[in-house]
């Protein structure tokens, strides 16, 4: 009898761990969203701009626009696989990886591109800093967007 009850006990505490599993319920605010469109947007523009108006290839340019894509991409992937898995919802482990390995990837691509070009090197600061300014506005954006539909999503439930 006692090995049931210590049974029974466990199943109950395990339970309610599940039932008192914290709710986030804290909206970003307005301000902050639009914060954080802004300075994506202003950092996209602005990386593009630079890149229109240098004197490079058109190839180079390509691979600089390329290169910012991809890193908007990858870093937007690894937030929704940490939120993913915050969230206790399956995520693999190779999707994980692959996720951080292609956002360093392409933080990495971009500084071996601009030490090996020929620019001034206030225009390499430039780009890596409107480069930099996107990845990380980027990562807000989905932070939010998340935050946003995670709450909606538990505000309908409890109604």
């Amino acid at each position: 009898m006692d090995y049931q009850t210590n049974v029974s006990v466990e199943k109950e505490l395990k339970s309610k761990k599940k039932k008192d599993k914290k709710v986030y319920d804290q909206k970003p605010t307005s301000a902050f969203i639009g914060a954080a469109w802004t300075s994506l947007f202003v950092g996209m523009v602005a990386f593009c701009i630079g890149l229109w108006n240098a004197d490079m290839l058109l190839n180079e340019k390509g691979y600089y626009f390329t290169i910012l894509l991809f890193g908007l991409f990858s870093v937007i992937s690894v937030q929704k696989a940490v939120r993913d898995k915050l969230e206790d919802v399956p995520v693999t482990d190779i999707y994980y990886g692959i996720s951080w390995f292609a956002a360093v990837a392409s933080i990495v691509l971009l500084v071996v591109g601009l030490w090996n070009a020929d620019l001034l090197l206030s225009e390499k600061g430039f780009y890596g800093m409107s480069f930099l300014l996107s990845l990380f506005s980027a990562i807000a954006v989905q932070k939010n967007t998340r935050d946003v539909q995670y709450i909606n999503r538990n505000d309908k439930n409890e109604d």
